[in-house]
């Protein structure tokens, strides 16, 4: 085994696992109906490492472990202020869901349900505020606030951008 495969599988045990939604889909032919389950699933370290993926099977089993593979191969890293919120309030939009979230002073928890709740808990903040508006299908919502987290830049990352000190910003 190589030394970049141990770093890799070392990664992936230290994620956590957890399913957003598992759907039963039908194709339907002239021999009848083929029923197999398509499962969303999300995975992060808690520090600020989140991904979800979907994988489609004949089986759950099959369709959860193929979601989990889809996720660990989308992981991105998520900028957390002071180990506990974001650095500012941001929109992600998927198709027509759409996920507002609003950082929040220390105490007041996670304000947020569903697929929303479950994307920040894996990325590991703790106090924020959020608001899923237009449509609420699991899988949308759950993209549009991984957009929205994709989106948060900190004053070191904005200061790097545009070439000049933190401090001018």
């Amino acid at each position: 085994m190589a030394k970049n495969e141990k770093n890799v599988d070392s990664r992936k045990k230290l994620l956590e696992e957890r399913v957003i939604s598992i759907s039963r889909v039908t194709k339907v032919t002239k021999g009848g109906r083929h029923f197999r389950f398509a499962a969303t699933m999300a995975v992060g370290d808690g520090k600020g490492l989140v991904g979800i993926g979907t994988g489609k099977a004949n089986e759950v089993p099959e369709a959860i472990k193929k979601g989990i593979q889809a996720a660990n191969k989308n992981l991105c890293k998520v900028s957390i202020l002071d180990a506990r919120t974001i650095p500012h309030d941001a929109t992600g939009v998927c198709g027509k869901a759409k996920v507002l979230i609003k950082s929040a002073k220390e105490g007041t928890g996670l304000v947020a349900g569903g697929a929303v709740r479950t994307i920040l808990e894996l990325a590991g903040i703790k106090d924020i505020v959020s608001k899923s508006l237009g449509s609420n299908t699991k899988v949308n919502v759950a993209k549009a606030t991984l957009e929205a987290l994709k989106s948060l830049r900190t004053k070191e990352h904005i200061a790097l951008l545009r070439g000049i000190k933190e401090e001018e910003l």
